[in-house]
């Protein structure tokens, strides 16, 4: 027992330190960089983050772990779209913590040597699928909010107004995330970055297909010249219908993804259950090598069964 305790205790030192180690990257003197900017922009000096396009510092360089990490998707991107003031570095700090308490769990409880490996994996990567959650919440209410700012736009053009003034009032009327992106926009416009750049750099931090219809329409309207308030009032009337279908499909669709939850929960709720009431009986799965092929073949077989269940009933629109 004395020597679990200090593992975990050297568990919890490494998490600590790499927690240190990450916030270190983080440069001490963004507060006064970034009020100067907000000055640039006619905007009062904030001490926290905000969505605005001057609040990144000009010297937040990636470290080498984020490099790492950015290989396989973009951290950064991923935070900025769910709307996280939390940097990549404490970040993945957060997520090493969170494999440190895994680790001291499985010592504390003494099970089987095995998952003293398995449960850091799976705490590890509980903050990014929150993230993951918050950023699909935060993009499907930038889509449900995106037919009303098309509109709003449409009005301003057809009363004479300049688009730059149309997103003006579309960041002062609706609230975030779609008023966040557009005033961003419309801050980028004061500062002299073109049109066309600044609508991409939004299509990449939002990645919505109905806001690449209104980039693009607004960008060939610049270019060739047409009624780009006709062409916004068809874009939100064609997104509005997908809306109506998806809820139909959503109601067809239902039975099965109830039917699919039920599938794949009943399994891991039972070995639990099992944990409590019979703990010798369910620990042959781990104690013995013919369990371990069942509960691996099992394991295998849910992913499966969860993939074939997620391409039934996602039906796009």
């Amino acid at each position: 027992m004395t020597v679990m305790l200090i593992a975990g205790m050297a568990g919890i030192c490494v998490a600590a330190l790499i927690a240190a180690v990450a916030m270190h990257f983080k440069a001490s003197g963004d507060t006064a960089m970034h009020n100067r900017l907000d000055m640039l922009a006619g905007k009062k000096p904030q001490g926290g983050d905000d969505a605005s396009v001057l609040t990144r510092p000009l010297d937040d360089m990636p470290n080498a772990l984020e490099e790492f990490v950015s290989n396989f998707f973009n951290l950064r991107r991923m935070l900025d779209q769910a709307d996280i003031k939390v940097s990549a570095e404490k970040f993945m700090a957060i997520c090493g913590i969170f494999g440190g308490v895994g680790f001291l769990i499985a010592l504390l409880t003494q099970i089987h040597f095995s998952l003293y490996l398995i449960l850091p994996l799976v705490f590890a990567p509980l903050p990014l699928l929150w993230v993951m959650f918050k950023r699909k919440s935060r993009m499907k209410k930038f889509t449900k909010q995106l037919p009303e700012a098309l509109d709003m736009i449409g009005r301003a053009l057809r009363a004479g107004h300049s688009l730059g003034a149309g997103l003006q009032m579309v960041s002062a009327e609706i609230p975030e995330p779609l008023g966040t992106e557009f005033g961003r926009v419309y801050e980028e416009q004061n500062l002299g970055i073109a049109m066309e750049e600044s609508l991409r750099s939004m299509c990449d931090r939002v990645p919505s297909l109905d806001l690449r219809f209104f980039s693009t329409a607004v960008i060939l309207q610049r270019t060739t010249g047409g009624d780009l308030a006709e062409i916004l009032e068809k874009i939100s009337h064609i997104i509005r219908e997908r809306f109506k279908i998806f809820g139909q499909i959503q109601a067809l669709t239902g039975e099965g993804r109830l039917s699919g939850a039920v599938l794949l929960g009943m399994p891991p709720v039972l070995m639990l259950v099992m944990f409590v009431l019979n703990y010798d009986y369910i620990m042959l799965l781990f104690n013995t090598d013919i369990g371990n092929k069942m509960l691996a073949g099992a394991t295998l077989m849910q992913l499966v069964g969860a993939f074939v269940i997620k391409k039934i009933i996602n039906i796009k629109v």
